[in-house]
């Protein structure tokens, strides 16, 4: 292919959203995009300018209290005009710009693997009798929610892509009661194992989170569903982490109880229409289409931007009037026009947080999982579903909040605690938050600060 020439890319299918990468509304990618020498450093913490284009520097975001990673936008010099920048070509150009994110490289190539098979899966579900309760009905996770069987399949083609990577040390998942530790990562030369004889760099292990098949009780009705994940580096070696039936070691649990702060790399797969896979890894938000054609992922939303406000919310109003009285207002604000805008909002919920989010992505709003009389701290949960998509909404310059509190600021306390999510265009959530300021609820300010203390459980 040409430089300065469009890709041309064939028939899209699965559309894939990553974090990272930004997305645009057309099916055109530059061939050539622009040189830079500029790189984006993940240090304080505040959402990326709306100006942000792929390689161009982003803002900072703050990936841990005691250090900073630089993390350069790849150049890609020369495009194929078949299959356009795959999501392999992808990070390839990002280890390459940036040499300490080549393990991350690999486990990302494992993600979106997983990805593909679990699209495949949701698509032949009906044909393949994979719709419908697991074992009958009965078997239920540790949230005490019933599984679907495409929860309990797609948590093992996640669980089995990254332990195949040899880069992923630990792994938790809404699905699992506890983390799952990947003895196989910590493998030596000369040691037990099947490559004791191989000479090898261990190099850089994750702790990887996720929600494997979220919205699944929509499979049924073929409504979109999606993937979660969130990737973080170790704070230290977990070679000599336990995890048994009876006690998970402290070590583990350190480990993998980092605040969405630390987060290295964090998105979604999208299963709809097409299939989207939406990520970042501090440079941006970027969206990636499934190419059925080639079985790739192919770049098709580069440089991903909430606007600055929208004109949609996004809540479950079967639950008003549960809701804290802030929000009630706020809402009502919308409903009625007496809101900032003086305009009134339209409502669109699809009750999958996938689809809910990547709308709000695309068209701005606010969309939320909010506290309620039943629920005093919400469903979502703060590790595997609200952190990754809160990374994922600032790094496209949007806010994620509780309601007062920056949810990447929050310490996780247990593996499946879960917490308010309202996110969305900044000067929405802006606008939501301006009202839990002025409330003096003594209860809400309590939830508040219970939330950012740090004590660490199974």
């Amino acid at each position: 292919a040409m430089p300065g020439k469009p890709c041309r890319m064939r028939s899209t299918v699965c559309t894939l959203v990553v974090l990272g990468l930004a997305t645009t509304r057309a099916f055109n990618v530059p061939s050539v995009l622009p040189r830079t020498g500029a790189s984006a450093r993940l240090t304080a913490a505040r959402p990326a300018p709306r100006n942000a284009r792929v390689g161009a520097p982003l803002s900072t975001v703050q990936m841990s209290d005691v250090k900073e990673r630089t993390v350069r936008s790849p150049v890609f010099d020369e495009v194929c005009e078949q299959t356009g920048i795959t999501l392999p070509r992808y990070m390839m150009e990002v280890s390459r710009a940036n040499p300490e994110m080549r393990d991350l490289e690999s486990l990302m190539s494992g993600i979106q693997q997983a990805c593909k098979t679990i699209a495949n899966l949701v698509d032949r579900a009906t044909i393949s009798g994979m719709v419908g309760m697991e074992g009958g009905g009965g078997s239920v996770n540790v949230q005490g929610e019933e599984q679907k069987k495409l929860d309990v399949i797609t948590n093992d083609v996640l669980k089995r892509a990254l332990k195949f990577t040899g880069k992923v040390g630990v792994i938790a998942s809404e699905e699992e009661d506890k983390p799952v530790f990947n003895k196989d990562a910590y493998k030596v030369p000369g040691g037990e194992g099947k490559y004791q004889d191989v000479l090898a760099d261990i190099g850089t292990k994750y702790v990887t989170v996720f929600d494997p098949l979220d919205g699944s009780s929509n499979v049924d009705a073929n409504i979109p569903t999606g993937t979660i994940f969130g990737v973080y580096e170790e704070t230290e070696s977990m070679e000599n982490c336990m995890v048994d039936e009876v006690a998970v070691d402290s070590q583990c649990i350190f480990n993998t109880l980092q605040p969405g702060t630390s987060l290295v790399a964090s998105g979604y797969c999208l299963y709809s229409s097409s299939c989207l896979f939406v990520f970042t890894v501090g440079n941006g938000v970027n969206g990636f289409t499934y190419d059925r054609s080639i079985g790739e992922f192919v770049l098709t939303h580069p440089n991903m931007q909430v606007p600055k406000r929208g004109k949609i919310y996004s809540f479950n109003e079967a639950n008003r009037w549960l809701w804290d009285k802030p929000l009630q207002e706020y809402i009502t604000a919308l409903q009625t026009g007496e809101n900032e805008m003086k305009s009134q909002y339209s409502a669109r919920y699809i009750g999958s947080m996938v689809g809910d989010v990547h709308r709000t992505l695309l068209y701005g709003g606010i969309f939320g999982y909010p506290s309620d009389t039943k629920n005093k701290d919400g469903k979502l949960r703060l590790l595997y579903e609200a952190a990754p998509m809160a990374l994922l909404m600032e790094q496209a310059g949007g806010m994620a909040l509780t309601g007062k509190t920056r949810i990447l600021d929050l310490p996780p306390q247990a593996v499946h605690q879960r917490v308010p999510f309202l996110a969305g265009s900044t000067d929405d959530v802006m606008e939501m938050k301006s009202y839990y300021d002025a409330s003096e609820d003594p209860e809400i300010i309590k939830r508040c600060l219970a939330r950012l203390e740090d004590d660490k459980r199974a």
